[in-house]
């Protein structure tokens, strides 16, 4: 479990992966239906190390009470608004306010994530 928990980077990599990947899949003008699988199984191991170190520091770090819950919570809903980009891009409906709602949940995990015990400090 030490892998897994040691550090942030595996965590950290996960997303920026998961993060390019849908990048790709979001931007390109056909359907790439290798990229989207590829990028679910990103979603499974940021899920993976993501729970581990929730797991692990949730009892160490108690300062701001529900502060990595709630960063759970959005990091759940930013792998959400993702597959809704993807879906609703493959079915050409608009997706406008998905990409706000995407941004913003982004920048709200982002901070949550980075600032807590274990991120940077800001």
């Amino acid at each position: 479990m030490d892998l897994l928990t040691g550090s942030t980077h595996l965590h950290i990599t996960t997303w920026v992966l998961a993060i390019i990947l849908f990048l790709v899949a979001a931007l390109a003008s056909k359907k790439l239906t290798g990229v989207q699988m590829a990028l679910r199984v990103v979603y499974i191991l940021m899920i993976i190390t993501g729970g581990a170190l929730f797991m692990e520091y949730r009892d160490i770090v108690t300062e701001g009470g529900m502060y990595y819950d709630m960063k759970v919570l959005f990091g759940v809903l930013v792998i959400g608004f993702m597959e809704m980009i993807l879906a609703r891009k493959n079915k050409g409906k608009s997706l406008n306010i998905f990409w706000i709602l995407f941004g913003v949940v982004l920048l709200v995990t982002l901070y949550l994530g980075l600032s807590g015990g274990i991120g940077m400090n800001f």
